[in-house]
């Protein structure tokens, strides 16, 4: 997954009528931005776990615990890397996040003629 590199890992103040521009409804713009840090989580950490399988090992013996370098290396990237709220933020601010809510798509049947 391409991470933007310019995105700050700290705390922002956002201006929630920008956040509202899109839907008209700044708590429709909240659950679109929390489902998709969802979907960006979950691919994170799939990303992560599939790395660090890599140096799994299967030891019975709790006392023999080894650190590995180049695992630690990958998860200090993985805690610099911008939180998953925030590039859910930044992309829905600049239009890259597609969503659609339910009543768009239902048709609306018509009232039966007697």
């Amino acid at each position: 997954m391409k991470t933007p590199s310019n995105l700050s890992a700290s705390i922002v103040t956002r201006n929630m009528s920008e956040l509202a521009n899109d839907t008209g409804n700044v708590y429709e713009s909240i659950a679109i931005i929390s489902k998709r840090a969802n979907q960006l989580a979950l691919k994170l950490k799939e990303e992560l776990n599939g790395k660090l399988a890599e140096f799994a090992t299967t030891v019975d013996n709790l006392e023999e615990v080894f650190e590995n370098r180049e695992q630690i290396e990958i998860s200090k990237h993985y805690e610099r890397l911008p939180k998953p709220t925030n590039l859910a933020i930044e992309e829905f601010l600049e239009g890259k996040v597609y969503y659609r809510t339910p009543e768009e798509e239902a048709p609306v049947a018509a009232p039966k003629a007697e």
